[in-house]
């Protein structure tokens, strides 16, 4: 895995328990305690992903990503905290953060986060350019939608769910649109999105495969199972087959530790899957 990270925490330990994680994946990694020197460090480098903690002495997360956002640094920020609060979350969403990581966090959720985010970055022009097509090749039927509907109490959800059925996912372009529409910050129209598991915010095959990775999953050889998959299938995780017969997502949690490994095929739960005939869980499907 290919990808350069910088790491701000004033918790040496945290920074060091990273660092040992993410370096023999195969990341450029950097640590550093100090909001002050992270800027400075920025100013002659840069990074596909900064994690950053959210309370720090001198200068906290926020007016750190404040700061990165006015000085157009192009990194991926993914908030790192062990205070997590509705508030907080919402101010890092605000400013456009990639994920965020609460702590204490296991190796394997530390990596899953981190993969999606050097993806994202990435691939992000390309993205980008499908979200935009995919809103404007449906504007007036999303406008509609939009009217019809932000008028009535509780129209958010309603607005989302009719949009997906539209559209098929719930892109960040479209999120924007539907904020700017009712009048409401992105940040609440995201929150609602990632809440409810019914709302998407990529495209999904005909047949959608969820993996776990949580640390249950992860000790019993779930990575060979994507490893698996992924071969079989001729994507990456997160990705889509060409004919959209299958997508592929890795998730943290399925609830079901006590079967691990676990995936699941659109509604069907597969536990104890034995790594080597993953793809045989695919024949009923296919």
């Amino acid at each position: 895995m290919e990808g350069s990270i910088l790491i701000v925490d004033d918790d040496p330990i945290v920074v060091k328990s990273c660092e040992y994680v993410l370096k023999p994946e195969g990341y450029e990694v950097k640590g550093v305690t100090k909001v002050k020197e992270a800027m400075g460090v920025l100013v002659n480098q840069n990074f596909d992903l900064i994690i950053t903690d959210l309370k720090m002495p001198e200068i906290d997360g926020v007016k750190f990503i404040s700061w990165l956002k006015e000085k157009n640094i192009p990194s991926g920020i993914i908030v790192m905290t062990g205070y997590p609060s509705q508030e907080s979350i919402k101010d890092t969403l605000e400013l456009g953060i990639v994920d965020y990581v609460t702590k204490p966090f296991s190796p394997s959720f530390l990596l899953d986060v981190v993969a999606k985010g050097i993806k994202f970055m990435m691939t992000r022009t390309t993205l980008l350019k499908g979200e935009v097509d995919a809103s404007k090749s449906k504007a007036e039927e999303l406008k509609k939608i939009i009217q019809t509907n932000k008028n009535k109490p509780g129209a958010l959800i309603p607005i989302l769910q009719k949009t997906q059925e539209l559209i098929g996912y719930l892109p960040a372009s479209v999120q924007r649109i539907i904020a700017k529409e009712l009048r409401i910050p992105v940040s609440e129209v995201h929150a609602v999105v990632s809440f409810y598991s019914f709302f998407k915010m990529k495209p999904r095959g005909k047949h959608s495969i969820r993996l776990c990775l949580g640390t249950a999953c992860y000790v019993k050889q779930a990575t060979e199972i994507l490893e698996k998959l992924k071969s079989h299938l001729k994507i990456e995780a997160d990705g889509i087959t060409e004919d959209r017969k299958f997508s592929l997502e890795t998730v943290r949690c399925l609830g079901a530790c006590g079967l691990a490994p676990v995936v699941v095929v659109d509604g069907d739960t597969y536990g104890a899957v034995d790594p080597v005939k993953a793809d045989e869980l695919l024949v009923n499907y296919e």
